[in-house]
């Protein structure tokens, strides 16, 4: 795979499975040995586990949404800034449902193999997300 193969991957991996909620692209496009670290600092090592850590998320902000700010490929890694933006509607983690909008700021890194995630990396800036939500 190019470079450029799997800049369109990560595309796919945002706009459809992340902003779309499209989860049948998971067997597609993750590993089933994925290792990979979300935003919220949840590690998971299976595509069972990082489609639960995404379900998570979902009932935290049903209406969540991914916005690729910069995508940079080298080889079979791929960095992309982001930003996140939903609604408070259920509980995330111990926070009770607030129903206030969140906008915060990612950073993830990614390495495929075969067309398909490997091991995703993911630092979002937490405290701007607690902040937004009054934690």
């Amino acid at each position: 795979m190019t470079s450029l193969d799997n800049k369109q991957i990560i595309r796919r991996y945002y706009e459809h499975l992340w902003n779309r909620w499209s989860l049948n692209l998971a067997n597609e496009i993750i590993a089933d040995n994925i290792t990979f670290r979300g935003s919220l600092a949840i590690t998971v090592t299976t595509r069972a586990a990082f489609l639960a850590y995404m379900q998570l998320v979902r009932t935290a902000f049903p209406d969540f949404h991914n916005t690729i700010e910069d995508l940079i490929a080298e080889g079979d890694q791929v960095a992309a800034r982001l930003t996140y933006r939903g609604t408070h509607q259920g509980p995330l983690i111990d926070l009770a449902p607030t129903n206030r909008p969140i906008t915060y700021s990612g950073l993830a890194l990614f390495t495929l193999h075969d067309g398909r995630i490997t091991n995703g990396f993911v630092i979002g800036d937490t405290t701007a997300l607690m902040k937004q939500l009054q934690a």
